[in-house]
């Protein structure tokens, strides 16, 4: 009788154990600044100065303790950044100053630490 009760009780909990863990994502959002760990300005496309940055904001689900590479890029432009990731939930930020040569679209990619891609999202900017 013990035993029934036993398996009864642990058999949510060995289920939730043997459950695939979800592959690390991230939620991206594009805008021109973070306050309070949230994004300001947010938009799909920019008419900016030269010199302006622009921010991306990420929330990264299901990577802890580990560093993902945020990469600007438009053609051949290229900017990479390495961000620190030391839990999960965690939201963090990256921003590019945005100069004179750089109108066009943009993606930002969120990369894991393997290279896999964890979110990505496009937008445009056109300087002033």
């Amino acid at each position: 009788m013990r035993h029934c009760l036993l398996t009864l009780l642990l058999a949510p909990t060995l289920l939730l154990a043997q459950a695939p863990a979800t592959p690390p994502q991230a939620e991206l959002k594009i805008g021109t600044a973070v306050e309070k760990l949230e994004i300001v300005g947010e938009a799909a496309a920019f008419k900016v100065a030269p010199g302006t940055r622009i921010f991306v904001w990420a929330k990264v689900t299901g990577a802890a303790d580990t560093t993902v590479s945020c990469v600007f890029s438009k053609g051949d432009k290229t900017s990479k950044l390495a961000l620190k990731v030391p839990r999960s939930p965690y939201r963090t930020h990256a921003y590019r100053t945005f100069r004179e040569g750089d109108e066009g679209e943009w993606t930002v990619k969120l990369l894991g630490d393997q290279g896999a891609e964890l979110g990505s999202i496009t937008f445009k900017v056109e300087i002033q």
